[in-house]
C-alpha cells in the first residue's frame, strides 16, 4: 500500500470532502518558500501554509531555538508555575501592541484565542454585576471553528449544521466602501440599548471571507461609537497580525485602539501551534478580587508551552529585524504594482492589496467559497508548482516575507497566465 492509500484510509483532512477530491500531495521536506514532494517536485508556498509561515520553511534560527528549549524544558503545567520563554514572549508581544494592552493569556490556536477574548469580555460584565450579554460582529466574518468563534462568524455552510447551538449575535453589514454610512447607522442603532457586551472584528481584512478589505476610517468610527457606550472592542488579528498588512498589526492603522487582541498564526513563524489573547488593564481589574468566583477559569493542557514560546521569541527577533521589515515594504510595493497591472482585466471584478496581501476576485455569478471557479484555479496553479488555495472565486497571495522579487513575479505571471486562459476559453465559446 502506498502513502496516498494509507492517508486516504486513515486520515481525515480539514476543509476537505471525503469523496471526489484528488489524492493529497506528500511533502517530505520544506525549505525557504518551497515544499518538496515525495516525487521530487518543488512547490512554491504562496499562501504561507494557511498564513502561518512568515519567515520561510526550515528557518534555522527558529529551529535552533526549539532544539535548545526542548533539551532544557519541554513543558510544565502553567497553573502555579512559569518559565522564562513565556515571560520573555509576554514582554515581546506587549512591546509591539498598543500601550493600553496590559496582560497576556496563552492558548493553542486562533479559534481558542478568540474563545478566550469572548469569554474575557462576557465575564468582565458578569464580574461587575452588569447584564450585558450581546455581541456585535461583521457579516462575512470568520473567527474560527470552536462554538464561540462560530457564533460570531457570519452564518455560512461551514457552521450551518451547528446553527441551533450557537449563541445569538447581532451582525452589521460588511462596510464595502459603498455602504459605509449605512453600516455606521446600523451600528449606532444596535448600541442604543444597554445590553451590548462586545464588538468583535477582523481589522481591515476579512480573511476566510474572501480577503475582503475595508476602510480604517470606518472601523475607527465604529470603535469610537462602541467606546462611547463602554462596549469592549475585540480585534481578531489572528491572520492580520505580525506584519501581514504592512504594519505589525492591522490595528496600527487605527486611531482608536481595541481592548482585546486575539493572536496566533504567524506568532511562531509557522513552526508550532500557539494562541495569545491580550487585554487592557481595565479588563484585568474586573478579575482582581478575593472572590474566587471572579477568577477566569479557562486553560489548556499545553498553555504557554515553553518550546512554542521559544519559537515565538525567535520569530519575534526575526520579524522586528531591519531586514524583515524591509522585505515587508518590498513585497508591499510589488503587490501594489501587480494590482495596478491586473485590476482592469476583463475577467477581474476587483483586485486589491494591503501590505503583503493581494486578492484577485474573478467575475462570477456571486462571490462564494463554493464557486465552481475554485475547481479550475487550484489545479491550474498546482500544475505550475505553485500553492495558491483560492477562496472560491478569489485568488489570493500571502507569501513568506523571504520570497524574492523573482519568485513573487513568477506567481504574478502564473495568475496572468490563468486570466489569459480564461480569456481564450471565453473566445472559443
Amino acid at each position: 500500500m502506498n502513502h496516498s492509500d494509507e492517508d486516504i484510509n486513515k486520515i481525515w483532512h480539514p476543509f476537505t470532502s471525503l469523496v471526489g477530491v484528488q489524492d493529497p500531495i506528500h511533502i517530505v521536506k520544506a525549505e525557504g518558500v518551497y515544499l518538496h514532494t515525495e516525487d521530487g517536485r518543488k512547490i512554491l508556498d504562496a499562501v504561507s501554509s494557511w498564513w502561518v509561515n512568515i519567515h520561510g520553511h526550515g528557518n534555522k534560527v527558529i529551529a535552533e531555538a526549539i532544539y535548545k528549549q526542548a533539551l532544557l524544558l519541554e513543558h510544565v503545567i502553567f497553573a502555579g508555575f512559569t518559565h522564562k520563554p513565556a515571560i520573555t514572549l509576554s514582554k515581546n508581544i506587549l512591546s509591539i501592541l498598543p500601550e493600553n494592552q496590559s496582560k497576556v493569556f496563552f492558548s493553542d490556536d486562533g479559534s481558542t484565542a478568540v474563545e478566550v477574548g469572548l469569554k474575557m469580555a462576557l465575564q468582565f460584565w458578569h464580574n461587575k454585576g452588569i447584564k450585558r450579554n450581546k455581541i456585535i460582529a461583521i457579516d462575512g466574518a470568520y473567527h474560527g471553528d470552536t462554538f464561540g468563534a462560530m457564533s460570531v462568524s457570519g452564518p455560512s455552510a461551514f457552521n450551518a449544521p451547528f446553527s441551533s447551538f450557537l449563541f445569538d449575535v447581532d451582525f452589521i453589514d460588511f462596510p464595502s466602501g459603498h455602504n459605509d454610512e449605512e453600516v455606521i447607522r446600523q451600528f449606532e442603532k444596535l448600541i442604543k440599548g444597554e445590553n451590548i457586551a462586545a464588538f468583535i472584528f477582523e481589522p481591515l481584512v476579512q480573511g476566510a471571507g474572501g480577503m475582503r478589505m475595508y476602510s480604517n476610517k470606518t472601523l475607527d468610527i465604529l470603535i469610537s461609537h462602541a467606546k462611547s457606550k463602554n462596549i469592549i472592542c475585540i480585534a481578531d488579528e489572528v491572520m492580520t497580525g505580525f506584519g501581514r498588512t504592512g504594519k505589525l498589526f492591522a490595528s496600527d492603522y487605527l486611531q482608536n485602539k481595541p481592548d482585546i487582541f486575539c493572536l496566533s498564526k504567524g506568532i511562531t513563524g509557522g513552526f508550532l501551534p500557539l494562541g495569545v489573547t491580550t487585554c487592557s488593564q481595565e479588563i484585568v481589574e474586573a478579575f482582581l478580587s478575593d472572590d474566587i468566583s471572579r477568577t477566569f477559569f479557562h486553560g489548556h493542557s499545553y498553555t504557554a508551552n515553553p518550546i512554542a514560546c521559544a519559537a515565538a521569541n525567535a520569530s519575534f527577533k526575526l520579524l522586528t529585524s531591519a531586514e524583515c521589515q524591509a522585505n515587508i515594504v518590498r513585497i508591499t510595493s510589488k503587490q501594489i504594482e501587480f494590482v495596478t497591472k491586473t485590476k482592469n482585466h476583463p475577467f477581474v471584478s476587483d483586485c486589491r492589496s494591503l501590505g503583503t496581501i493581494v486578492a484577485v476576485e474573478l467575475k462570477a455569478s456571486e462571490t462564494s467559497y463554493f464557486s465552481d471557479l475554485r475547481n479550475k484555479i487550484y489545479p491550474f496553479f498546482i500544475e505550475q508548482d505553485i500553492l495558491l488555495r483560492p477562496l472560491g472565486n478569489v485568488i489570493y497571495i500571502m507569501p513568506p516575507y523571504i520570497i524574492t522579487n523573482s519568485e513573487l513575479s513568477f506567481v504574478h505571471r502564473a495568475i496572468e497566465d490563468f486570466l489569459n486562459q480564461l480569456t481564450e476559453e471565453n473566445n472559443q465559446s
